[in-house]
């Protein structure tokens, strides 16, 4: 534990706090953990399935994110990052999950989750020799594309939308501004606790405030009343059949490789917020925090539920409050699995107001952006940087302002053009490259000159 000169009180990444804070702080992520659980909801919704199977989803999900989270903060000797970076039902998946599961119902759906995570396995040692395509001011282009990557799921549920036709009401932006100040307010200004609890603060707060002001936030409570409060969720006669189609094998392995660079710079965000005075990328820790990832995909796979992926908004909850310990991530990893056994819990969970959620990524995005800014200015800047960074920006970010746009587009080019986190890294790589090859070519031809 370290204190500055605010005595704000401060974990790092290796420190272990006392049992009860470990416990409180923990239960802070995992209620930002806790969005990711809609997904699964809406895709039984979207296949036309009961709600005892959304149940069952759910639950699954919850036990491969859990699992996941463990083994990738635990700091085991060839897997996991070592890092506080938990895991969430990824929503770079959804939708061809949910085209393999109309085509061949869940067998489909699993075989092919199974087939990316492998692939992101795959790919995992692979990074350990891109230590010359990343450079510094890449590093912090890709951190702060993890904070710009969440912009949309953060405003639509600061604002209370949930689907896109949704009228946006008044008291709903009421709600998501008080909280999100609540929160801001108790980082800046809190002393101790109140300063590490910020996010928590915030969440009660606002849901409290939601409920008095919108009475029907408080009303959906009482569909609690008919939830078991433990339950076992059956894996199913069903374990062993899965199934690939290789229609789909080229779609899932482009998401998957686009998953990995988003779990990449989660990662690097990690890394640069848990060790801030490293200088360059340490890639093994990288590589293993990959290689968790993939193996957690999988094993969500095999167990049932919906792929999984590394949490942006919980690492960026992690650099606004100070409070890096791994064991965060490890104990909320714990308890997202005893709360896949505890229905009620995790029906009352799913039910806080979206606008508390938006506001709460909203305050973990910040983070992320601007430590990936102050990253990305440190060393000298020159015209070369300007062009990389301001070409892929432009390209990254319209895959999210014009995506009609980009629907028409021929398949090659849908490929790359995906998503603004890794256009922009894609793009940012490949610009360096060849803006300095004239560079490169300066240095081999004076070396073979000096030769």
């Amino acid at each position: 534990m370290k204190t500055d000169n605010n005595r704000t009180l401060e974990y790092a990444v290796n420190d272990v706090p006392p049992a009860g804070h470990l416990f409180v702080l923990s239960l802070q992520h995992v209620m930002l953990m806790f969005v990711s659980v809609a997904l699964p909801i809406i895709f039984t919704s979207q296949i036309g399935e009961s709600n005892e199977f959304a149940a069952r989803l759910v639950s699954l999900s919850m036990i491969a994110a859990g699992i996941g989270s463990i083994i990738q903060s635990v700091g085991l000797p060839f897997i996991g990052s070592g890092y506080l970076c938990p895991n969430v039902c990824g929503p770079s998946y959804f939708s061809l999950s949910l085209s393999a599961a109309w085509m061949g119902g869940m067998p489909l759906m699993r075989g092919m989750i199974i087939v990316a995570g492998l692939v992101e396995m795959a790919l995992a040692p692979v990074v350990q020799k891109l230590k010359s395509v990343f450079p510094r001011f890449i590093v912090g282009l890709v951190v702060a594309m993890v904070g710009i990557s969440i912009i949309n799921m953060a405003v639509n549920s600061l604002f209370g939308i949930e689907y896109k036709d949704d009228a946006v009401r008044s008291p709903d932006i009421v709600i998501g501004m008080v909280s999100l100040m609540i929160m801001v307010l108790c980082n800046i200004w809190g002393k101790g606790w109140v300063k590490v609890y910020c996010l928590l603060i915030g969440m009660v707060a606002g849901w409290i405030f939601a409920c008095v002001l919108q009475p029907e936030y408080f009303y959906l409570l009482t569909v609690l009343d008919e939830k078991p409060l433990l339950a076992v969720p059956a894996i199913g006669t069903d374990l062993f059949n899965v199934s690939v189609d290789m229609s789909l094998m080229v779609p899932f392995v482009i998401i998957s490789i686009s998953g990995s660079l988003k779990s990449f710079g989660n990662l690097l965000a990690a890394q640069k917020i848990s060790e801030p005075d490293r200088e360059t990328v340490d890639f093994v820790p990288i590589k293993k925090g990959l290689l968790a990832d993939g193996f957690s995909t999988v094993l969500s796979g095999v167990l049932g539920g919906m792929a999984v992926d590394t949490s942006s908004s919980n690492v960026g909850l992690a650099g606004s409050t100070k409070v890096l310990s791994r064991w965060l991530s490890v104990v909320a990893g714990i308890l997202f699995i005893i709360l896949a056994f505890c229905p009620k819990l995790t029906v009352a969970l799913t039910l806080m107001p979206k606008p508390v959620l938006g506001a709460s990524f909203i305050f973990a995005g910040c983070y992320m952006i601007c430590t990936g800014f102050l990253e990305l200015f440190k060393d000298e800047w020159d015209q070369r940087k300007t062009f990389v960074v301001g070409i892929a920006l432009m390209f990254g970010l319209s895959t999210a302002f014009l995506p009609d746009l980009y629907a028409r587009t021929p398949h090659l080019v849908k490929i790359f053009f995906t998503d603004p986190l890794p256009t922009t890294t894609i793009l940012a790589v490949i610009l360096h490259q060849v803006l300095n090859l004239d560079k490169r070519f300066a240095d081999l031809t004076g070396s073979r000159g000096t030769g």
